[in-house]
């Protein structure tokens, strides 16, 4: 039965609540954040591949894009370590604040990997945010470490969303991130095996850890994404992309009131955020508004 357009946005709110509590269960996790990239990345496959074999999606591709697909989840891999680094070495609103500013690195890294001409409204956008971040580095330094990771992990996840484009009229999104947590998962074992980080204590996680990374692997990445894609046959892409950012607002709202004190920042802090979500905000209603224009023209 087709849901409506309400149920299938507020099931969309749903989704990006999860994605929101991600960072949360990233605080709670008492490992490393390598380690727990890693677990979260073999469960994430492996509901992934239970999903694509109930929906009988068969996952067999060339080997040339697989190989470009696992080198794209070695990025994701990457993005995943310094977003929960940033947590560990900070905390989740400096995180999440920072993580808002992939739109002034996607303005940047577009038009380069593209060979676009520069937009410049996203250009203006990006100087708001630019703003915004200034902000935030003026009232926090004690977080400036924090901020820096924070900052990569957010460039990071912009390049494998660039490196993702070319893949999207060509495979399934769920094929695409199965090889893509299949790459990753790979990528961080080796590493772990060449550095001699593959021993009994990353085998033997706590009751805990372990409950909470398969929350983070089959809930909160393979579950989010399935259901995130379906809810997109009766949903715009503009719509999708306004729902996605609330993300950073629903994470620090969960994490003031789950963790208190040590999520409660300066207003320099709250005003810089502000700013940069506001920019993010603003940036689809401004595109959606020029692509009307130069359809009537």
């Amino acid at each position: 039965m087709q849901r409506s357009y309400t149920s299938s946005l507020i099931l969309m709110h749903f989704i990006v609540f999860i994605y929101g509590f991600t960072a949360i269960i990233g605080k709670l996790i008492e490992m490393n954040a390598l380690q727990m990239v890693w677990y979260r990345m073999l469960f994430a496959a492996l509901g992934l591949l239970v999903y694509l074999k109930w929906k009988k999606i068969n996952i067999s591709i060339p080997k040339a894009d697989t190989i470009k697909l696992i080198g794209i989840g070695l990025v994701v891999a990457l993005h995943w370590i310094t977003f929960f680094g940033a947590i560990k070495i900070s905390n989740i609103s400096v995180t999440l604040g920072i993580m808002a500013s992939g739109t002034l690195f996607a303005s940047i890294l577009e038009p380069l990997f593209f060979r676009l001409r520069v937009n410049w409204i996203e250009f203006l956008i990006g100087t708001f945010i630019v703003f915004g971040l200034y902000l935030i580095f003026s009232y926090e330094l004690s977080y400036i470490n924090g901020i820096l990771v924070a900052l990569i992990a957010s460039l990071l996840a912009t390049l494998f969303t660039i490196l993702n484009k070319s893949f999207t009229n060509k495979f399934s999104p769920s094929i695409i991130s199965f090889y893509e947590m299949t790459g990753g998962f790979i990528g961080i074992t080796l590493y772990l095996i060449v550095s001699q980080q593959l021993n009994r204590e990353l085998l033997s996680p706590s009751y805990m850890d372990l409950f909470y990374v398969i929350i983070l692997g089959i809930v909160c990445t393979a579950f989010a994404f399935a259901v995130s894609v379906d809810v997109m046959k009766e949903l715009s892409a503009y719509t999708v992309i306004l729902s996605v950012n609330m993300e950073p607002i629903y994470g620090i709202l969960l994490a003031y009131f789950i963790f208190g004190e040590s999520e409660h920042m300066s207003g320099g802090f709250y005003l810089g955020t502000i700013v940069i979500l506001l920019s993010v905000f603003i940036y689809p209603i401004i595109k959606a508004k020029t692509r009307n224009k130069k359809k009537k023209a």
